[in-house]
């Protein structure tokens, strides 16, 4: 007896070179967009804008803005807090973009050390 495949499944050599060029595809449209978010700059700001912060899409910071208003030597604490939460928030949107786009390439299947 013979089992016999869902259309669309098998198809021998044929097949197999048709999927091995949709993933040489998808690799260079994967390299490409890596390239493209890491000359983008992603912006957050805390504090209502007094601390701002300004990262490329290699999570390295271009700037670092800080209102001569929040500086109070009497509570560094609050300004510290104001930084991480502000760099902690550029991280976050670098990683949401590349996860958003990186699915839109990949149809929302995670690949390990891509991403």
């Amino acid at each position: 007896m013979k089992s016999r495949l869902p259309a669309g499944m098998g198809g021998g050599a044929q097949n197999m070179n048709q999927m091995m060029k949709q993933v040489q595809n998808m690799q260079a449209q994967i390299t490409e967009l890596q390239q493209d978010i890491e000359t983008r700059e992603f912006n957050s700001s805390a504090g209502g804008g007094a601390v701002a912060v300004t990262m490329s899409g290699k999570k390295e910071i271009k700037s670092l803005e800080i209102k001569p208003e929040v500086v109070d030597p009497d509570d560094i604490e609050m300004l510290q807090d104001l930084i991480i939460s502000a760099f902690n928030d550029t991280v976050r949107k670098i990683e949401e973009t590349t996860e958003s786009e990186m699915g839109a390439i990949t149809g929302g299947v995670n690949l390990p050390g891509i991403f």
